[in-house]
């Protein structure tokens, strides 16, 4: 029975990298890991399509770190590479009512949303509004809120909109726990929503959409069978029941997490503003 991650650097041995898949180092708030698969052969064998893998660690997202400045900047930086220019539209996957999982629309409620403002403001000292990015976000809520899929809300969202890319921001699964609540991952090759707890919807990403869809996410969650094999070293019976475990300050660590999140993404999208201003927003 395999571990259960969403993350490249858990699911990658970076030590002895198969063929096909390069791995770049960087940082300074920030440790960055990036793994960058050429093709899908390996699909089956690491749990990863084509695409670049963005891991950035710290021992803390919380924002009275001394460096949560240069941290929102490195993340800035890290997500502007993937994202085209052109109007963006921010999705907010999760389920807002389970904490663990509300890190999508706690993020997507922070993100400065511009779309409408050409047509609201069109005089001289509003025209610093005009030149903003086109953003808008939405945290659509889940399956069983809504009884619509994730990706049909999205897919119909975006044929009338048409933005040029989407940014889908979810909670995460991982297998160490001391990345829970610490690690942000973005990626381009897009997102399945609840795939980490064995709960995988509809595929967003460029094939399914039609556009980009650059993934960033925190894991929330790990499960039992991964916490006993990772820390114990022991292989449990298939029969063995599992449970989904999340730290008890989940609540916490949700709320720092999506804060610097949206923050880098808001960053990101409209350089124009410093990072005083977005943060005083909010």
């Amino acid at each position: 029975m395999g571990f259960r991650s969403d993350l490249a650097v858990e699911q990658i041995n970076t030590h002895n990298l198969p063929e096909g898949v390069h791995m770049k180092t960087r940082g300074k708030a920030f440790s960055i890991t990036e793994i960058i698969i050429d093709d899908d052969s390996h699909k089956d064998t690491l749990g990863k399509t084509k695409g670049r893998y963005i891991t950035l660690e710290s021992g803390s997202l919380s924002r009275f770190n001394d460096n949560y400045e240069e941290m929102a900047e490195e993340l800035s930086a890290e997500i502007s590479r993937l994202i085209p220019e052109g109007e963006i539209f921010v999705a907010g996957l999760g389920n807002r009512d389970i904490t663990p999982d509300a890190m999508g629309p706690l993020s997507a409620e922070k993100v400065l949303a511009t779309r409408h403002l050409k047509s609201e403001f069109d005089s001289e000292e509003e025209k610093f509004l005009m030149n903003l990015r086109p953003v808008s976000s939405l945290a659509g809520g889940v399956l069983g809120q809504t009884g619509i899929e994730t990706a049909e809300l999205i897919c119909a969202v975006c044929r009338n909109i048409k933005p040029s890319a989407i940014i889908a921001v979810d909670a995460l699964a991982c297998s160490d726990v001391s990345r829970l609540g610490t690690t942000i991952q973005i990626s381009d090759s897009g997102i399945s929503p609840g795939s980490g707890v064995s709960n995988s919807r509809k595929e967003l990403s460029e094939a399914t959409m039609g556009i980009p869809v650059i993934a960033v996410g925190v894991p929330t969650v790990v499960d039992m069978h991964t916490i006993v094999r990772s820390l114990a070293g022991i292989e449990l019976p298939d029969d063995t029941p599992n449970m989904i475990v999340t730290p008890r300050d989940i609540d916490r660590l949700t709320e720092r997490a999506s804060q610097l999140i949206s923050l880098g993404i808001n960053m990101a999208l409209q350089p124009e503003l410093t990072f005083q201003e977005i943060q005083g927003l909010f």
